[in-house]
């Protein structure tokens, strides 16, 4: 555990999608240890994200934290879960789109529902979060605290950058991600709003386990990452904060890719 938490985030107030586990939780988790309150999105498994909470108000009292249940994918509980942000804490001041999920097949087998699933939540939801948060940074205007009026991360992943076979609808959701990003970056910098994203690369969560569970496996892995270990969610967390406090104020409308260099495609190493 950090002792001596930066001051950074201090007075703002943070919602982090998907929360209750892997980068969603260590984010949030990041995020009260620089001393912004946070609201922990979840949609499933309700003790964890009130543990999520709870250890974020344990290690700071600075920051307060809730839980709250929201499916991202749909537009009232989109509204509910902001409605009750402001309610507990004045205001929203950054919002991490972290909830996404997967639902693989070969694509002559993958179905129109599977497609859907996975299009609503990892791009509809950083839409319709997107748009919540815009809303109030705009009616609330510019506060002293921060040098952006608001600010918004929008978790991607290498797979907007790599084609990945077996995983259509994911890729094609990340995709999505990377030019929403940017063309809300490109409309609303004028106003005042940084938007950026972060692509991470494999990191170690529960979610893609078998691909780092037995050495066998991670030596696999470890051939397409140039720097030849997994990610860990503190990674992500480290530069989220990072991201959205003032000393980044001048980046926008970029993706930071933290992935121990699997975009540089090592397969090409002695191919070249």
């Amino acid at each position: 555990m950090r002792q001596n938490p930066n001051h950074r985030l201090a007075g703002q107030t943070c919602i982090v999608t998907g929360a209750n586990s892997g980068i969603g939780k260590e984010v949030a988790l990041s995020m009260g240890r620089d001393c912004a309150n946070v609201v922990v999105n979840y949609i499933t498994d309700p003790a964890a994200a009130e543990e999520v909470a709870h250890e974020i108000e344990s290690n700071d009292a600075v920051a307060k934290a809730i839980a709250v249940k929201a499916d991202v994918s749909k537009e009232d509980q989109v509204q509910e879960m902001f409605r009750v942000a402001k309610q507990h804490f004045g205001t929203v001041d950054i919002l991490v789109n972290n909830a996404g999920l997967q639902r693989d097949a070969a694509f002559q087998d993958m179905t129109l529902a599977q497609w859907q699933f996975v299009i609503d939540v990892n791009l509809t939801g950083q839409f319709l979060c997107s748009r919540e948060a815009v809303r109030e940074f705009l009616q609330r205007g510019k506060q002293d605290y921060s040098c952006a009026v608001g600010k918004i991360i929008c978790m991607s992943s290498v797979h907007e950058i790599i084609p990945w076979a077996g995983h259509i609808n994911y890729a094609a959701s990340k995709g999505g991600v990377m030019l929403l990003m940017k063309s809300m970056a490109q409309e609303l910098g004028p106003k005042g709003i940084r938007v950026n994203s972060i692509a991470p690369g494999a990191i170690q969560t529960p979610i893609n386990r078998d691909a780092w569970e037995t050495p066998e496996a991670l030596e696999k892995l470890n051939k397409l990452i140039p720097y030849k270990r997994i990610g860990q969610t503190t990674d992500i967390g480290a530069v989220a904060v990072w991201l959205v406090s003032d000393e980044a104020d001048y980046i926008h409308g970029t993706t930071i890719v933290v992935d121990g260099g699997m975009t540089l495609y090592p397969g090409f190493t002695e191919n070249g």
